[in-house]
């Protein structure tokens, strides 16, 4: 069985998501292109020779070619007699471009009446444009996803180093062969899945567990795709290839989740299917009233009356309304260091009913801190500068971690010889003195901890805290405790939530022992801690939730949250967390405080209210407007407006939808 690179596993759905994006800001970028012009003529000279006719030419494109989707999906939806904003679309646009065609071909027919021709290019030609720049917007942020995918490809390395006839050849990834043995040398990334079979090293797994600590990997240890070795060149067996790799399960999940995900039907969808047919009856209802109780002129002024309704329930303001106060929400998010993708999050931030946090990188730091160094015998400037250039030999966390500690003493380290030793820390030696730093004792040699070391060393254990023992040939020189500390912005973030009415749970590659202990310490049941979860456990676990209905949001911050984050209802990453994280977040917070995940819940409350607001006075002014053409007023004192008149309504609706969500920003979150 050979490998089925996972590039091929996602490259179709890759290019699709391409193709749709590139086709909605093509027709977002022409239709404002036309549309622009076809404003000035119609504001500024539209009593200029021919300016009808140029409406018409500019107009055409943008109803036609750019906006045809509208009309497709309203023809499929009227056949299974249903309704969306599309229907609402293709009805208003329709109408007024097909009556303005109509005035300008044939005006005599009004001007004969004493009636004046009007023309509607410009409205029909603005809502097609503007819902159209609406839907760039939202695919555009659903595209990061594919981003992500990409990025996620990109970690598996091309081609591999594998033994075929006792020789080493390098071959590309995609002829990898289960049972075949490969070889991998430090700082390079596994090509597939397998157990070791040579060797033994240390690798960087934080993709799957999110921890930052190295794991120790010896003979019989699986390794994964994408993690990285760091340390030693060792020999694995090839178990799994392709798309059944752990990282080409990632992808996978990113994919399945995206496709399967529950989107919130927007609030003007629910309406339309209430308000097409009103309309419908509206206009029916007027022409036939005209007709009947005006023998004289009633055909004329019922037909005119009408088009009229149907011109109002034009949904220009009511298409705006969403994206406009989504755009004004978008906005106040980033003066706050929310960054918001698009309009989801926002729309469903407010109905949360669950957050899952991730462990590593969001409720904590994620970097490796010395809480603690027990000094066995007086911390001598010359023992620090040892322990300092023994650690200055390694890149391993838990050196960076002590050789911050004692940044100040690194001028004191002296000449010495240091060596690694895989699984059992770092040998240093001078011309007196050999001198070892490792999580173990060392081997060989009789040094015995007292009964108040080992209590010591057993509760910072106890308390998910790493110790590291800093030795000479005879005696214990210091031990050192090395934990990731809770962010001080956690504490109060997650007090918040809990009092906000919100379920919280941990989410944690890490051991039970540590999530329980982080737990404790932000004020989280112990039994809403999932510990040990790879990235398909914490997908799954968010799957689970949402099966049993509720609204969850997860946050996280690494490669192995990828899979929650694409399938939660809002997800959330953390601005110094890996950047495939971010692309499948639909929201990241610059500064990693998870204190900005209350904000971007009350922001989601601010701008469905103003949604809502906006959705009210666009549906005030259109069903008010539809009354007085078609002629409710007309009996008393002969009030009406004309389809001129009723244009200007239109524009006034939308202008109080601007200004609404404009005063968004100003709102205090």
């Amino acid at each position: 069985m050979r490998s089925t690179d996972i590039k091929n596993n996602g490259e179709w759905n890759s290019e699709m998501y391409d193709l749709e994006l590139t086709i909605q800001r093509r027709n977002c970028i022409f239709s404002m292109v036309f549309c622009v012009p076809l404003v000035i003529i119609a504001l500024f000279f539209k009593s200029i020779p021919y300016a009808n006719y140029m409406m018409w030419a500019l107009s055409t494109p943008i109803i036609l070619i750019f906006g045809r989707q509208f009309f497709v999906v309203a023809w499929k939806l009227i056949r299974r007699l249903s309704t969306n904003m599309d229907t609402l679309v293709a009805l208003s646009t329709g109408t007024a471009y097909l009556v303005s065609v109509f005035n300008t071909i044939l005006p005599s027919f009004w001007t004969d009446k004493g009636m004046e021709a009007y023309v509607y290019f410009d409205i029909s030609a603005i809502v097609v444009a503007f819902v159209l720049l609406g839907r760039y917007l939202e695919e555009k942020a659903k595209s990061n996803t594919t981003l992500a995918i990409k990025k996620l490809i990109g970690m598996q390395p091309r081609r591999a180093i594998v033994v075929r006839n006792d020789r080493q050849i390098s071959i590309p990834i995609r002829e990898i062969e289960i049972e075949d043995e490969v070889v991998v040398k430090p700082g390079e990334r596994i090509p597939v899945d397998g157990k070791i079979n040579k060797g033994s090293t240390f690798i960087n797994e934080s993709m799957i567990s999110g921890e930052p600590l190295p794991v120790e990997k010896g003979l019989g240890k699986k390794v994964y795709a994408g993690t990285v070795n760091e340390a030693n060149t060792f020999h694995f067996i090839v178990s799994k290839v392709g798309k059944d790799t752990l990282l080409g399960q990632v992808v996978k999940m990113i994919q399945d989740a995206r496709k399967n995900k529950r989107f919130t039907r927007e609030i003007v969808d629910k309406i339309s299917i209430v308000f097409i047919p009103v309309i419908g009856v509206v206009a029916v209802v007027t022409f036939f009233l005209w007709f009947f109780f005006s023998p004289e002129d009633g055909f004329i002024h019922g037909l005119m009356s009408s088009v009229a309704v149907l011109i109002m329930a034009c949904p220009c303001a009511i298409g705006l309304a969403t994206p406009t106060a989504i755009m004004a929400g978008i906005g106040k998010g980033a003066t706050k260091g929310v960054l918001i993708k698009g309009s989801e999050a926002l729309e469903n931030a407010e109905k949360l009913s669950s957050v899952a946090l991730d462990k590593t990188g969001t409720i904590t730091e994620g970097v490796s801190r010395v809480t603690e160094i027990k000094w066995m015998v007086e911390a001598t400037p010359e023992l620090k500068g040892i322990l300092y250039g023994i650690e200055s030999y390694s890149e391993h966390p838990l050196s960076d971690a002590v050789k911050v500690y004692l940044k100040d003493d690194f001028r004191l380290k002296p000449d010495m010889k240091v060596s690694s030793s895989s699984g059992k820390g770092l040998i240093g030696e001078t011309e007196t003195e050999q001198y070892y730093v490792g999580t173990k004792l060392p081997e060989g040699q009789d040094i015995v901890l007292t009964d108040e070391q080992y209590i010591w060393i057993e509760a910072e254990t106890n308390n998910s805290k790493t110790v590291v023992l800093f030795t000479s040939r005879t005696s214990l020189l210091a031990i050192i405790s090395i934990a990731d500390k809770v962010k001080s912005s956690s504490l109060a973030a997650i007090r918040d939530l809990s009092a906000s009415g919100l379920k919280l749970y941990i989410l944690t590659g890490d051991s039970k022992r540590s999530g329980d202990m982080i737990a404790k310490q932000v004020g989280i049941n112990a039994d809403n801690v999932k510990a040990g979860a790879l990235p398909a456990d914490k997908a799954s676990f968010i799957q689970n939730l949402r099966h049993q209905g509720e609204i969850i949001a997860m946050t996280g911050d690494g490669i192995n949250d990828c899979g929650a984050l694409a399938a939660a209802d809002v997800s959330v990453a953390m601005g110094q967390g890996s950047d495939i994280a971010m692309e499948v977040a639909q929201v990241t917070i610059a500064s990693s405080d998870l204190n900005k995940l209350c904000q971007l819940i009350a922001l989601s409350r601010v701008t469905v209210k103003t949604i809502k607001q906006n959705l009210f006075w666009a549906f005030i002014f259109n069903v008010i407007g539809m009354l007085v053409v078609a002629g409710v007023l007309f009996p008393f004192g002969g009030i009406q407006l004309s389809p001129d008149i009723a244009e200007a309504v239109i524009v006034l609706s939308t202008a109080s939808v601007f200004v609404n969500s404009f005063l968004l920003r100003f709102r205090k979150i």
